[in-house]
């Protein structure tokens, strides 16, 4: 499915999404055309799913970041919750899981009165009966590269 230039190419994207089409033309021995060629193709494919910028959450006063387990009465109220995270602007990641609970969200607030009206919100959803909340203290390591 990839080859290896695919993989060079998004190995360099995955380092620095800001690369422009040259470099990558460059580091692939390509023509500018071809790579773009390429890169659409690979976009296409949902393999590069975006490009982003991550921002320092902090420079803008969300100081708080949480983890929240879900409990669910039942997957009735799938379509709800998801509804409702959709809507939060603070959860920044929502994952379906197995074990105890039935979602994790990842949550960041500017303080801990946000973040209990944010609890208080999500326990007020149809279909929750409990949250269990794990506070971040320091993050060591976060990335979004996978190994390739």
């Amino acid at each position: 499915m990839l080859d290896d230039l695919d993989i060079k190419v998004l190995k360099i994207l995955q380092k620095e999404g800001r690369t422009k089409r040259n470099e990558l033309a460059d580091a692939a021995g390509l023509s500018i055309p071809a790579i773009s060629e390429r890169l659409n193709k690979l976009e296409e494919k949902k393999i590069i799913e975006g490009y982003y910028a991550k921002l320092n959450r902090k420079a803008f006063g969300y100081d708080i970041m949480a983890y929240i387990l879900v409990m669910m009465e039942s997957s009735k109220h799938y379509k709800s919750l998801i509804s409702h995270v959709d809507k939060l602007p603070q959860i920044i990641e929502c994952h379906s899981v197995l074990g105890e609970g039935s979602h994790l969200l990842k949550a960041i607030s500017k303080n801990t009165e946000a973040l209990e009206k944010l609890l208080a919100d999500i326990q007020s959803w149809p279909g929750v009966i409990a949250t269990k909340t794990t506070f971040v203290l320091s993050t060591i390591k976060e990335t979004t590269e996978i190994d390739i």
